[in-house]
């Protein structure tokens, strides 16, 4: 690795949702378990400049989460951003925004950037869009300034200013919002 292509330690923060959850064939159910992220998505990522620290937080669906798992992880994102690398958050996509927004509302502008990203299939899924969003929600940790931001199928949102919508799958600027 030469100056020009520095290694970067980019930081994960596991909290469940879609993206993490994983088929049991013996109970028929799809949901969120342990962490699956590090052995069937992060190991087959070729990434030569950028060196991963995952730390699970919470392993919930997020429509389960209430405002004390948002301080938990409000609380993570402040002690792992005081390490000085951007933060990548998988998080549940029904209320990624809502703890987006609450992590801004109790921290303001962290020091790095604060990347949330999900998937609206299972990382197991063929269809899945894990790969991408998590592909994607990295290389903007790495290009962004410090904020919050939510990475998602191809597009950045700065937080405050940004919501899932329900009917087309994927998240939107909210009107008004820069």
């Amino acid at each position: 690795m030469t100056e020009l292509n520095p290694i970067q330690t980019i930081r994960i923060l596991t909290t469940g949702g879609t993206i993490e959850k994983s088929y049991c064939e013996e109970e028929g159910t799809l949901r969120n378990r342990a962490s699956i992220i590090r052995d069937g998505l992060i190991a087959s990522l070729r990434l030569p400049y950028t060196h991963l620290e995952l730390d699970s937080v919470l392993n919930k669906d997020s429509l389960e989460m209430d405002d004390a798992d948002r301080q938990l992880i409000a609380d993570a994102v402040s002690r792992t951003a005081a390490k000085g690398d951007p933060i990548v958050v998988l998080h549940g996509t029904d209320t990624m925004a809502n703890t987006a927004d609450y992590c801004f509302a109790k921290l303001g502008t962290p020091p790095v950037a604060v990347v949330f990203t999900g998937a609206m299939k299972p990382m197991g899924f063929i269809d899945s869009d894990a790969r991408q969003n998590v592909t994607e929600a990295l290389l903007a940790a790495r290009l962004l300034q410090p904020g919050f931001y939510i990475a998602f199928h191809n597009r950045v949102f700065p937080i405050p200013g940004a919501h899932k919508n329900r009917e087309t799958g994927t998240f939107e600027a909210v009107a008004g919002s820069g």
